[in-house]
C-alpha cells in the first residue's frame, strides 16, 4: 500500500458429463473458493460517494465477505445491521499501528460489535521498521496487543507489503516478524501481490510456517509489475490456493490499490475466482 492508505486508515448430470471430458481439464484439481471477500479499500472512492449503494452492489456481485479499512463515520452497531441485511460478513478490518495504544480496548469493543474475527495492522511507517531494533520494538507491541485481543476472542494479524523482503543487516524483516512474533497471538494476512513483488514464493512460506496465514489478499501482477484485475496477470493462483490447508487460509480478499474502474475490477476479479479450480 502507499501513503493514501495511511491517510485512509486515519480516517445432477454433472458426473456423466465429466466422463466425456478430457482428463487434462481436471489435472489441477477440482477445489474452488467458497465465500470470496473483498477489501473495501478497493472501492473507497465509490463508498465515499454512495456508501449504501456500493455495499449493495458488492453483495449483488456475489461477495459474501468484506474487509473494512475504516467505518466511514458509521457506528459499528448500525453498520453491522446493514451488513446482516445484505448477507455480508466482515471477518476482519484493517487498522493502523496507532490503534494499539490507549484506545485498543475501544477498538476491540467495536470489533466485537462488528463481528470481526481479526484485526489487521495494514502498514508500518519507516520509523517502525527502519532497523532490527525498531522492528523488534514493533514486534513487542504486536505481541502485547495480540495477547489482549486473544483474551477477547479476536485474532490479531499483520499485513505485508514488499519492504518486508528487503534485508536489514542480512535479515529479512518478514522472517524476523514470523520468527519473533508470538505464534499463539500474532497471525499474518499475506498480500500475494506484494510478496511476489518482493521476489518471494508464498508457498515456501506456507510450508515453513504452516497455519500462520488465515487470510490472504488476492491481487494480480501484470507483465510490467503493476497491479491488474485478478486473472489478468501472471500469478499462479491454482498453485498458491492448492496449499490453503498448509497455510491455514480461511479468507480470501480481492484487492486493487488504484483501480481505474473499481466496480469493474471487483466484478471481473470475482468472476475469475468463481471459475477457478485448483
Amino acid at each position: 500500500m502507499n501513503f493514501d492508505r495511511r491517510e485512509f486508515l486515519a480516517a445432477s448430470g454433472a458426473g456423466a458429463l465429466a466422463l466425456t471430458l478430457p482428463a487434462s481439464l481436471f489435472a489441477c484439481g477440482r477445489d474452488q473458493l467458497a465465500d470470496i471477500g473483498v477489501q473495501l479499500y478497493t472501492v473507497r472512492s465509490l463508498l465515499a460517494k454512495d456508501f449504501d449503494g456500493t455495499l449493495a452492489q458488492i453483495a449483488q456481485i456475489g461477495y459474501k465477505e468484506v474487509e473494512f479499512a475504516g467505518y466511514y463515520d458509521r457506528k459499528p452497531a448500525e453498520l453491522r445491521k446493514q451488513l446482516d441485511g445484505l448477507g455480508l460478513a466482515a471477518p476482519s478490518a484493517h487498522i493502523g499501528l496507532d490503534a494499539l495504544g490507549a484506545n485498543w480496548n475501544r477498538t476491540l469493543d467495536d470489533a466485537e460489535t462488528m463481528g470481526h474475527d481479526y484485526l489487521v495492522v495494514a502498514w508500518l511507517d519507516e520509523k517502525d521498521r527502519s532497523s532490527l531494533d525498531a522492528l523488534r520494538a514493533t514486534i513487542a507491541k504486536f505481541n502485547k496487543a495480540g495477547e489482549e485481543a486473544q483474551k477477547r476472542g479476536i485474532g490479531f494479524a499483520y499485513h505485508n507489503h514488499d519492504f518486508e523482503f528487503k534485508k536489514i543487516d542480512d535479515r529479512m524483516p518478514y522472517d524476523v516478524l514470523l520468527a519473533e512474533c508470538d505464534s499463539d497471538n500474532v497471525l499474518f494476512e499475506m498480500d500475494l501481490y506484494w510478496i511476489t513483488k518482493g521476489g518471494q514464493d508464498p508457498v515456501a512460506y506456507f510450508e515453513q510456517y504452516p497455519g500462520r496465514f488465515p487470510m490472504v489478499h488476492v491481487k494480480d501482477m501484470g507483465a510490467d509489475g503493476g497491479m491488474v484485475d485478478v486473472g489478468k496477470g501472471h500469478i499462479d493462483w491454482a498453485r498458491i490456493f492448492s496449499k490453503h490447508d498448509d497455510a491455514g487460509i480461511q479468507h480470501y480478499f480481492v484487492e486493487h490499490d488504484e483501480p481505474a474502474d473499481p466496480m469493474a475490477t471487483v466484478t471481473e476479479s470475482y468472476r475469475y475466482l468463481r471459475g477457478l479450480r485448483f
